[in-house]
């Protein structure tokens, strides 16, 4: 089936499902244009050949509508590794050449979070589409102006990197529990454990210190911000609120380098609506990994490694489907699994401690979901320059908190454009 067949029989369902998972009520979204039938692939070009950057540019060498044309980044080794990992890309030491090429369409955002502002308000200047990775920046004032850019430049698609509200198994998920199946709802936990130093070494003491922005409480939000706005941002998606406040704790418990940025954090965030959030992040153990949990009256959902379990109250009514759902041992519970685009005969065979050799990343599909709009849109994205902003609000208040271990307000200025 052609690439252009594809396109028109996903068509009518996109501009419903951008509506469909935000948080919070938005207005209508713009309604999706007929496919561009002039073309098949869109040019795009990758800004920051960094360790994330080159996941960008392999997951959009795996999206057959993606066109890799061109990668800049100003350090010249990372230009050879592009000739070695992409032969025949484009290659720039300075990001403004990439987008003065008019034949270069979108362009994905991949440097340090500090680096963010002048690049994407030259890039929607330039009449480019950007994604542009999470959080959007590590200041207020930064943030609010690559907010405001995106808002006005409402013919060009602008995507924040938050993951998984585009993800098909946390999307799963997400109807599940606005289906009632939680029951009342309680409280979420989510952790994120990673032995690291989070620290690179380079034969240039300056390559060095640009390598370790992460360590430098001056340009990096640590833990909180730079990592924990992915599952902070989805906790705040599946409950359907958004944050008040923020209590945070941290400290160096293990790399004694130098660094003025936390190794081990712990944060309570609490939300409008009474409800709290918990949520701990180290690089000092990778004992258990990563997950998020949401509780409530009628069950417990864990989601993991693209998978989720749903465990049931003793007291929790009967589904019906449940009959045929495969149901896995976990220590003393039985969880239920929750499998996103499987048939029950399917749920039934699989191994729940094997990876899919065929899923996808979650960057994948948040790739996928701007290409989807770059075709049929602009329409209000899953994680447009509004939620980015929240999400970015969010994990500069939460890092104030862990800095200072207190509790933090977030007001309604805060989230003000």
């Amino acid at each position: 089936m052609s690439l252009s067949r594809r396109h028109f029989l996903k068509m009518g369902s996109l501009a419903a499902s951008a509506a469909a998972i935000h948080r919070i009520p938005r207005a209508e979204p713009t309604a999706p244009r007929s496919p561009r039938r002039d073309v098949e692939t869109v040019a795009c070009g990758v800004i920051g050949f960094g360790e994330w950057g080159r996941e960008i540019a392999a997951a959009l060498t795996r999206i057959e509508e993606a066109d890799l044309r061109a990668i800049a980044d100003n350090y010249p080794i990372m230009l050879r590794r592009v000739g070695r990992d992409h032969p025949g890309v484009a290659t720039h030491a300075d990001y403004r050449e990439l987008l003065d090429n008019p034949d270069i369409e979108a362009v994905f955002i991949a440097t340090p979070t500090h680096m963010h502002r002048d690049i994407v308000l030259h890039a929607l200047e330039a009449g480019k589409h950007v994604y542009c990775e999470a959080p959007l920046a590590h200041t207020l004032d930064d943030a609010r102006a690559i907010a405001r850019a995106a808002r006005t430049a409402s013919d060009q698609v602008f995507q924040g990197g938050l993951l998984y509200g585009t993800e098909p198994q946390y999307r799963s998920v997400f109807g599940f529990i606005r289906s009632g199946a939680l029951g009342q709802s309680a409280m979420a936990r989510s952790q994120w454990h990673m032995k690291d130093s989070w620290r690179r070494t380079s034969a240039s003491r300056e390559r060095e210190r640009a390598l370790n922005w992460r360590l430098n409480a001056d340009v990096s939000l640590g833990l909180f911000g730079e990592v924990g706005i992915q599952q902070v941002d989805t906790a705040s998606w599946i409950l359907g609120a958004r944050p008040k406040s923020i209590s945070g704790f941290g400290g160096t418990m293990f790399w004694k380098d130098g660094r003025d940025v936390a190794d081990t954090i712990q944060a309570i965030v609490s939300y409008e609506d009474g409800q709290n959030f918990m949520y701990d992040a180290t690089l000092v153990s990778g004992f258990d990994g990563m997950y998020d949990l949401f509780y409530g009256s009628d069950s417990t959902i864990i989601l993991r490694d693209s998978k989720a379990w749903m465990f049931k109250e003793v007291d929790a009514p009967m589904l019906g489907w449940e009959v045929y759902a495969r149901k896995d041992r976990f220590y003393k519970e039985t969880g239920i699994a929750l499998l996103a685009n499987a048939t029950k005969l399917e749920a039934l065979g699989q191994d729940p401690a094997a990876d899919d050799p065929n899923a996808e990343t979650p960057l994948y599909w948040a790739l996928k979901a701007f290409m989807d709009n770059y075709f049929y849109g602009p329409f209000d994205a899953v994680a447009n320059w509004q939620r980015s902003y929240e999400s970015t609000v969010v994990a500069i208040r939460g890092s104030d908190a862990v800095r200072s271990g207190s509790r933090v307000e977030i007001t309604g200025d805060d989230y003000s454009v």
